[in-house]
């Protein structure tokens, strides 16, 4: 037996002792694992400077060594994270429907743990925890598999959770993390459908489009974030501005960052003139010839610059002629995460969220909002951009299923 299926088969079988726990004993386990973060990051960020260090020496770009590091601030957000994991109801037993039959069978629809889920990521060690925690109180047993530039950050923080799990009684096996960061590794997690009932990779499209092709499981496709903010002929410029700047610099290198302004041609130059002076050239922006007339441009854009998220200080422009435009570009160049309008229009602003194919779309506010933790799910385990069974900022419910529970006093079918 392989290593990966070694891990799988210790998590199938740890997964039915977590399936009956009640909350209780399950946020004793959480409140373990936040009391850890909290008393270990002096050693949670030494084994983060080896992989800054590592890095850096790798030529890593700053928007990737920013959504790498973790420091004393970060790590207590990611036990506050947990925290919130603990104050959260617990899904499993919830019943969500149910019916008494003419013949007398009493069917009760009630929800329960998936099993056991997989987690394929990037360079965010936060992940770690996020993904374990909210796996966790869903029930679930969890297997990490994290890139190689976060190996040792995970490490030491599975190693946390793993004792936290030992020192309440429970089986370490249901939080594991997958050492060995080959592709080897990984294409043979894909395939391990024997012992995964659910696999979620969160990082870039190109990580995300692997997954999807080669999966022999159910995949919730998550993360990549092409989102836009159409400036409507009516939107306050002030609004606009604040709103355009958050939405891309606050953080530029998560999936809920913009990549790409669409913007009223009659509204433009007064727009621009605006966002030029907010920004005094600390964002790059490439756009279309209208673009160029009213900011600085460093080329104008083609295709594959409106497909593009950039995950920097960098986005696309368009100056569009109306509503009608600015929606069809989104449904053509967006990935289905969080588009907004800044409008004072009731007619446009319902026409956009009506019409617009995304998983959140906003009216007059930034786009960084979609989040987990910002939304009341707690700490989430990524931004579902497809339709089925889970969309948007995925919380313990879109970690759970359902079985049919039906009572009879001997009845047979006739």
């Amino acid at each position: 037996m392989s290593y990966i299926e070694e891990l799988g088969k210790k998590a199938k079988l740890a997964a039915p002792s977590l399936a009956g726990l009640d909350s209780g004993k399950k946020n004793k386990v959480l409140t373990k694992i936040a009391e850890a973060l909290r008393a270990n990051k002096k050693t949670l960020i030494g084994a983060n400077k080896e992989d800054i260090s590592n890095a850096e020496k790798n030529g890593m770009s700053k928007a990737m060594l920013d959504r790498l590091e973790i420091n004393e601030k970060r790590i207590e957000s990611i036990a506050q994270g947990v925290d919130k994991v603990i104050s959260l109801d617990d899904p499993i037993g919830e019943v969500i429907g149910g019916k008494e039959l003419a013949n007398g069978l009493r069917i009760v629809k009630k929800r329960v743990p998936l099993g056991v889920i997989g987690i394929i990521f990037e360079s965010r060690p936060n992940v770690t925890v996020d993904a374990a925690a909210l796996c966790f109180k869903a029930g679930n047993a969890v297997i990490l598999r994290g890139g190689s530039d976060a190996i040792n950050s995970n490490k030491a923080l599975t190693d946390l959770m793993r004792n936290a799990l030992k020192e309440c009684g429970m089986d370490e096996n249901l939080i594991q993390l997958v050492g060995d960061t080959s592709h080897e590794t990984a294409n043979e997690m894909m395939k391990l459908n024997r012992y995964i009932d659910l696999l979620i990779p969160r990082g870039g499209g190109s990580l995300i489009r692997t997954v999807i092709e080669n999966a022999t499981m159910p995949v919730i496709q998550t993360g990549e974030g092409n989102c836009h903010v159409f400036v409507d002929e009516s939107a306050d410029i002030e609004t606009a501005v604040n709103i355009v700047d958050n939405a891309k610099t606050q953080r530029p290198s998560v999936c809920n960052a913009i990549e790409s302004i669409l913007v009223h041609e009659k509204i433009a130059k007064e727009f621009f003139a605006a966002l030029d002076k907010r920004w005094n050239g600390k964002v790059e922006v490439i756009g279309d010839e209208k673009t160029s007339q009213n900011i600085k441009v460093s080329k104008i854009a083609d295709e594959e610059d409106y497909k593009t998220e950039f995950l920097a200080l960098k986005l696309s422009s368009k100056v569009v002629s109306g509503i009608d435009e600015a929606i069809a570009h989104i449904n053509k160049y967006g990935t289905g995460h969080s588009e907004c309008i800044v409008t004072n229009s009731l007619k446009n602003a319902d026409k956009f969220q009506k019409e617009v194919d995304a998983a959140a779309v906003y009216v007059n506010a930034s786009t960084r909002f979609t989040d987990g933790f910002e939304f009341g799910l707690g700490a989430e385990i990524g931004i579902s951009t497809q339709k089925l069974h889970a969309r948007g900022p995925m919380g313990l419910k879109e970690l759970t299923t359902y079985k049919y529970l039906i009572n009879g006093e001997g009845q047979i079918r006739g």
